[in-house]
C-alpha cells in the first residue's frame, strides 16, 4: 500500500543538499560507475550516490584498480567517496590526497563492512568496539578534510553483547563528523535476521546534533517511508533493496515527493536495463566481454520473480558477449508483467556468524596496541 511522504527538513551534507533525502549504500562489486549512471538515471540525478570501498592504502599508493573506481562521470555531482581504514595516519593522507586533488566532493568513512578479511583486521564492524581508535581516525580525517563534509556509516556493534552505536555517535559529533548512517544489524548478523530499526530512533535521540540515516530492509519506496515515519531519522541509505532494481530510485523520488507513482515494468523493459547495464560495463572497463561477465552477477537479481526456467537462468549466467545476452534475453517471454511479490530480499541474507577479529580483540576497548598501518588492506572494492 502506498503511504504518504513524511514531512521532514531538507538532508544536508556539509554543503549539498540531498534531496528526496536518499543515498545509495556502498557495495564491494556494485556501485562502481556504470551502476550509479542507471540510479541516477532512474532518479532524474536526485539523491546521493556513493562509490564502493575504497581502502585508504591503495589509495595512497595509486594501485591502478582503486585509481579506476574513483573515476566520477561528469554529470556526478556531488561525487561522494567511501573510505576504508584502520590506520589513522594513513586514512588523514589518503584525505589529503582527496582534498589535493580534488577527487570528491565528500568523503564517507565505512565502519560498517561485516566481511572476515575485513573484520579480522580490525577494520570495517570491528573498529568502533576501540573507542580511541575511532576517535583517532575521526579527527585525523575531519581534520584535513577541509571544507569537505565527513560522514560515517556503521552497524550497531559486533553482537548483541558488543554494541558500540551509541559510543560511535556520540564521538562523531564530538569529532565534527557531518551526518552518520546506521544499519540496523550487527556484524554477527551479517545480512540475516530483521534490521533493527528501534536501534536507529535510539541513535537520533542520543546525537540530535547531526543527521541521522537508517539503513536496512528497505525493499521499496514504502519501506523508506516507513522507516523515516517510525524512527525520526533524517534520511535513508539504500543497499541490497535495489540489486537488480535500479529504477527503485525512481521510486523513491516519487514517494518522497508525495505520489503514488511506482515502476512494475515489464520483463521487456527489465531485459532493456539488463542489456543498458551490461553495455555501460563493458565502456567502463575498456572490454565488452569483460563487462558483460562482470554483469553476470545481477543476472539473478533482475529475474527475482518472473517465470525463466534454471536452464535459461543458467545461459544467461555464462554469456561473454553483449550480441550473446542480448539474443537470451530474447528467448525470454518479455511480456510477463511485474510480478507479485518481487520486491523481497535480494544479495546475501546470511545471518548468525561467527565474527573475525585479531586476537584479543575484545579484551579491552581502550587498549589498541598493535593496531596499525600493517592492518591496511592494500585493494579496493571490499
Amino acid at each position: 500500500m502506498t503511504t504518504l511522504a513524511p514531512s521532514h527538513p531538507l538532508l544536508r551534507i556539509g554543503p549539498h543538499t540531498v534531496q528526496p533525502p536518499v543515498v545509495l549504500a556502498p557495495m564491494a562489486g556494485i556501485t562502481n560507475a556504470p551502476f550509479r549512471t542507471l540510479c541516477r538515471e532512474f532518479s532524474g540525478g536526485k539523491g546521493l550516490f556513493v562509490s564502493e570501498m575504497i581502502t585508504t592504502r591503495a589509495l595512497v599508493e595509486r594501485n591502478e584498480k582503486t585509481m579506476q573506481l574513483i573515476h566520477f562521470d561528469a554529470s556526478e555531482t556531488p561525487r561522494s567517496i567511501q573510505l576504508y581504514g584502520v590506520d589513522p595516519e594513513t586514512v588523514g593522507k589518503a584525505v589529503s590526497m582527496i582534498v589535493d586533488e580534488n577527487l570528491a566532493d565528500h568523503i564517507d568513512l565505512n565502519f560498517g563492512c561485516p566481511v572476515p578479511k575485513v573484520t579480522r583486521k580490525g577494520g570495517g564492524s570491528a573498529l568502533p568496539y576501540k573507542r580511541p581508535l575511532l576517535r583517532a581516525i575521526l579527527h585525523e580525517a575531519v581534520s584535513r578534510a577541509g571544507d569537505l563534509p565527513v560522514t560515517i556509516k556503521m552497524r550497531k556493534g559486533i553482537d548483541d553483547d558488543h554494541l558500540t552505536y551509541l559510543d560511535a555517535g556520540r564521538i562523531a559529533v564530538e569529532e565534527g563528523v557531518t551526518a552518520v548512517a546506521l544499519h540496523g544489524r550487527t556484524t554477527a548478523q551479517h545480512y540475516g535476521g530483521t534490521a533493527d530499526w528501534d536501534a536507529i530512533a535510539r541513535l537520533k535521540e542520543h546525537v540530535p546534533e547531526i543527521p541521522v540515516l537508517g539503513n536496512g530492509d528497505i525493499w521499496c519506496a514504502d519501506d523508506a517511508l516507513r522507516m523515516m515515519r517510525e524512527t525520526g531519522c533524517d534520511g535513508v541509505v539504500v543497499g541490497r533493496g535495489c540489486l537488480g532494481r535500479p529504477w527503485l530510485f525512481g521510486d523513491l523520488v516519487s514517494a518522497f515527493e508525495g505520489t503514488a507513482t511506482r515502476q512494475a515494468p515489464t520483463l521487456r523493459t527489465v531485459a532493456g536495463v539488463m542489456l543498458r547495464h551490461a553495455t555501460l560495463l563493458g565502456e567502463w572497463i575498456g572490454d565488452e566481454s569483460r563487462g558483460v561477465i562482470d554483469f553476470r552477477k545481477h543476472v539473478a537479481w533482475y529475474l527475482k520473480g518472473f517465470a525463466v526456467g534454471s536452464e535459461m537462468r543458467k545461459k544467461l549466467a555464462i554469456t561473454s558477449s553483449l550480441e550473446e545476452l542480448g539474443a537470451q534475453l530474447q528467448e525470454l517471454d518479455l511480456d510477463q508483467p511485474w510480478p507479485d511479490g518481487a520486491d523481497g530480499p535480494r544479495g546475501r541474507t546470511s545471518g548468525n556468524n561467527r565474527v573475525a577479529l585479531p586476537d584479543g580483540w575484545l579484551k579491552d576497548p581502550y587498549d589498541c596496541a598493535g593496531v596499525g598501518a600493517d592492518a591496511e588492506l592494500d585493494t579496493s572494492g571490499g
